[in-house]
């Protein structure tokens, strides 16, 4: 998308963003109509900046801007409601979500059902989060092209059984394993239904999927780790740790 073309009050999310040039910030927004698009806001980090306290990650906005080859100019922001206050984890959660986009997502390629997704997914953080992750994560892969197999047999085509075992190969889906198996992604039937179903109410279900849609998403996301991963393994490690100690 290179054509020139001015936007108005567009809801959005930002990302991300970078410090650019002298006192600008290189922004990075999610948008329904428009897709992840890249915007720079001129004089922002400058101490008379007028939307310097506007251009924050997990605040909803209305971002006008004029485009004019790969990035736009931000000509204007206001505040689009209030986001339930996130707090500890549910802030790293939320930033898994936003670094999800950026690395999956191409520029200007509107997915509203994606858009609608990430504002449930963030509504949700407070009282479900591992619910809301894991079915973001779904999301994505399907607005991606890579939705996963989750209801029916990969070699029969036969619905899933809820009570049997699979093991799930990505490039095919569920195969019923025919006997006790050790290695492998192996879930339950009534786990993979349960994502179907976008009802993970049950721990089990929650905690196997989740290994499922790490293994998923990796297939795409390469080799290059995950930041905010790395941030909360090691915030459950110190954790751990922590625990540990105060028991001794």
């Amino acid at each position: 998308m290179t054509s020139s073309s001015k936007v108005s009050l567009e809801a959005a999310w930002i990302l991300h963003h970078y410090p650019y040039r002298d006192s600008s910030l290189l922004l990075e927004v999610f948008t329904r109509r428009h897709g992840r698009i890249g915007l720079v806001a001129r004089g922002a980090r400058s101490a008379r900046g007028r939307l310097r306290s506007q251009l924050q990650i997990l605040r909803p906005l209305l971002l006008s801007w004029s485009l004019r080859g790969e990035l736009g100019t931000l000509t204007g922001a206001e505040p689009r409601g209030v986001l339930e206050t996130l707090s500890g984890r549910q802030i790293l959660y939320a930033c898994y979500l936003n670094e999800l986009l950026l690395r999956l997502l191409t520029r200007y390629d509107p997915h509203p059902g994606l858009y609608d997704a990430y504002e449930e997914a963030l509504a949700s953080l407070p009282d479900s989060a591992e619910r809301a992750l894991r079915i973001f994560e779904k999301r994505l892969l399907q607005e991606l092209g890579y939705g996963l197999l989750l209801d029916q047999e990969a070699d029969t085509g036969d619905a899933l059984a809820p009570d049997a075992v699979y093991e799930y190969q990505l490039e095919r889906g569920p195969v019923r394993c025919a006997g006790v198996r050790e290695q492998g992604l192996l879930l339950r039937g009534a786990s993979l239904l349960a994502l179907y179903n976008d009802d993970l109410s049950d721990p089990q279900a929650c905690r196997e999927v989740k290994f499922l849609m790490r293994a998923a998403l990796g297939r795409y996301l390469g080799p290059k780790p995950l930041r905010t991963r790395e941030v909360l393994r090691q915030l459950t490690q110190l954790s751990g740790a922590s625990k540990t100690h105060n028991a001794g």
